[in-house]
């Protein structure tokens, strides 16, 4: 009896862990050219008011969500594909909405911010530069730089481009970064092996969802 229940918590642990790898966005250390934005006519400023970008991170005991707000953004469309474009992620902002103020909030929230995670004070804005898209499976996949805590990496991610009335509504499907890639890494299992149901799992899930306009 105890073998079988042994079998079937590693194959469970096997289909986790084979889950979790398809999750994972891949990320390429060769920096990809950034695109230029070569006619202003078919460019977009960000609304940075409407627009903002979603993260969820979880432990074994749980999840958090929340949002950062955008710094500025522009972004170039032509036939339907994002030619060039750039946000600027203003880490200040983060926040966490599935808590209330005075139940956690504030202790997650400014934890987030510090040396922990995304050091804001050193490194106050994180950035998506776009270097290409192109249409596949009904949707555009943008290939672009993300940096963060001033590591950059190239990453490419499917999301949906509505054009009309002279505005662009860029809505990506959420991704899974590592975020061990780009030195956050408190609290993972993959540096210290000794926190067994203590630790942060090292993916975090990202998407962007920008509002734009002439």
């Amino acid at each position: 009896m105890k073998k079988t229940i042994l079998a079937i918590a590693f194959v469970a642990i096997g289909a986790v862990s084979c889950k979790t790898e398809k999750e994972k966005t891949a990320v390429n250390d060769q920096i990809a050219e950034v695109a230029k934005t070569e006619n202003i006519i078919n460019a977009y400023k960000a609304n940075v008011a409407e627009s903002t970008v979603n993260w969820k991170g979880e432990k074994p005991t749980g999840s958090h969500v929340g949002v950062v707000s955008l710094e500025k953004g522009t972004i170039e469309i032509e036939n339907g594909l994002v030619k060039s474009g750039e946000f600027v992620i203003d880490m200040n902002s983060i926040s966490c909405t599935d808590l209330e103020a005075g139940k956690g909030k504030e202790d997650l929230e400014g934890h987030l911010k510090n040396g922990d995670f995304f050091d804001v004070e050193k490194f106050p804005t994180a950035k998506f530069e776009v270097s290409s898209s192109e249409l596949k499976d009904g949707k555009v996949h943008v290939t672009g730089n993300l940096t963060l805590r001033d590591v950059t990496k190239s990453i490419t991610i499917p999301a949906t481009v509505t054009e009309a009335d002279n505005m662009v509504v860029f809505k990506s499907d959420a991704f899974s970064i590592d975020r061990t890639d780009f030195g956050v890494t408190y609290k993972s299992k993959k540096i210290d092996a000794a926190l067994k149901d203590k630790f942060i799992y090292d993916l975090m899930e990202i998407s962007f969802e920008v509002n734009a306009q002439k």
